[in-house]
């Protein structure tokens, strides 16, 4: 019944009735922050955005966008994962950024610590890269990564979110990691 409902409000939604997005809100919260663990725990442990800012930040985002054209729940929830991601490698790169440069100080274990975390915000950004790169070459393939790796989708909810069939989910994510694996073999250890 939730899914239907949630369909439901979604059509609504396109029909310019803003005001769903309240009654939307709730039926979808816990599957929001569903997606926001699965992104929030490839991130480190001190990350200063909590599960519940991602939601919220990412939802907000949905709503800014008057074009977002949302056919389904699973579409939906397709696309907050690929704000979460924004949002979280717009996080990233402003982190990155602030620790680009300064004085060259001894190194301290606090020091280290901050390298550590401006190496795993690199990468995280190299992935970023790398993912655009591919949805200029293929935007289905960019797609089937982001939910499946990013969004932790299944392959099922994937197909019936590109509306795909379940094979060819199964032979894109395949072509992804092929190509991602060889684009990022160089920056990081993969």
């Amino acid at each position: 019944m939730k899914k239907e409902q949630v369909t439901q409000l979604l059509v609504r939604l396109k029909s310019g009735e803003n005001e769903v997005y309240e009654k939307l809100y709730p039926l979808i919260y816990d599957e929001l922050r569903g997606l926001a663990y699965r992104h929030m725990k490839h991130q480190r442990a001190d990350h200063t955005l909590s599960k519940t800012e991602l939601v919220h930040e990412a939802y907000l985002k949905m709503i800014d966008q008057t074009t977002i054209n949302f056919s389904d729940k699973s579409h939906f929830l397709a696309i907050a994962s690929k704000c979460m991601r924004q949002i979280l490698i717009d996080h990233a790169r402003k982190k990155h950024a602030q620790k680009r440069g300064g004085k060259n100080k001894d190194l301290t274990y606090i020091d280290e610590i901050f390298s550590r975390q401006k190496k795993k915000a690199k990468e995280l950004i190299d992935i970023d890269d790398a993912l655009n790169e591919l949805e200029k070459l293929n935007e289905r393939l960019a797609k089937v990564v982001e939910m499946r790796f990013f969004g932790e989708m299944t392959i099922e909810d994937t197909a019936e979110a590109l509306n795909i069939s379940k094979s060819t989910v199964k032979r894109d994510w395949m072509k992804a990691r092929g190509w991602l694996y060889k684009e990022l073999k160089g920056k990081f250890d993969v």
